[in-house]
């Protein structure tokens, strides 16, 4: 059942109250309903999913969009739920959400689970992300959105799958300021991630499908190069929402390496 915290944040917290906790992060424009499918295969975890200021069931963000404002999200939920430290998986731009919460909150990381998140782009590809938040600016939160299927889900699954629907069900409820705010930190916060070897000092696991084009292997291994011993999965075929359309082809290998990381 859906909670509210004080600060407007909407979550459900399961599991015993004694296993160790994993928060799970969605993506732009999505809730965290998106990690209905894996939650059966977190059996033995306590497991907090939440939704981003302005998605869901949660309220506009407080203050203008920021990877440190989304941080400090999940640190004052951790805290009002008298949850001390975590395991943090974060999708999309949840990836770049937890890895500036493992900056910010080293103290409460436990390890990072990045999955289909981008890091520096190059010239051409930024200026496009760029352009596209600035589409949702000017033209609403669904000017992009025909063209991101395609990018997200492969021809087959696009065609027949049930995803494309519950994509669209989750954009429609977005707070439209806090969307096109966030887009914008999808698009320009890599830049405050990329170019810090080493600063980030917990167990991380970077994940994305072999056909994402916008957080694509090169990236992975990019990220994966800046943080010491992390470990990269490339996950065949898939496209960027690959977690909807194979939910097991993700959550096998990342529960894995989180039970490595809990024993």
């Amino acid at each position: 059942m859906s909670e509210v915290a004080p600060d407007g944040t909407a979550y459900d917290l399961t599991g015993p109250a004694d296993a160790p906790c994993a928060v799970l992060i969605h993506g732009l424009g999505l809730s965290r309903g998106l990690w209905d499918p894996h939650l059966a295969a977190f059996k033995g975890w306590r497991v907090l999913r939440y939704d981003l200021y302005g998605h869901g069931d949660s309220a506009p963000a407080p203050a203008p969009a920021t990877l440190t404002l989304f941080a400090d999200q999940i640190a004052t939920l951790m805290d009002s739920l008298g949850i001390d430290q975590a395991h943090i998986v974060g999708f999309s731009i949840g990836g770049m959400i937890n890895r500036r919460f493992a900056l910010d909150h080293p103290d409460k990381c436990l390890s990072l689970a990045i999955l289909n998140s981008p890091h520096d782009r190059g010239t051409k590809a930024q200026a496009e992300v760029e352009e596209r938040a600035r589409a949702v600016r000017d033209q609403g939160a669904f000017s992009t959105f025909d063209a991101a299927l395609k990018r997200w889900f492969t021809p087959a699954y696009l065609a027949t799958g049930d995803g494309p629907a519950q994509v669209r069900a989750w954009r429609e409820i977005v707070d439209a300021e806090s969307y096109a705010q966030t887009a914008w930190v999808l698009a320009h916060g890599v830049r405050e991630l990329t170019g810090r070897p080493n600063e980030i000092a917990v167990p991380t696991l970077v994940m994305t499908s072999e056909n994402d084009s916008g957080s694509t292997p090169a990236m992975a291994y990019d990220i994966a190069a800046e943080i010491l011993g992390a470990q990269t999965i490339i996950i065949p075929h898939l496209q960027h929402l690959g977690l909807m359309e194979d939910p097991d082809a993700f959550t096998k290998p990342l529960l894995q390496f989180l039970g490595t990381q809990a024993t």
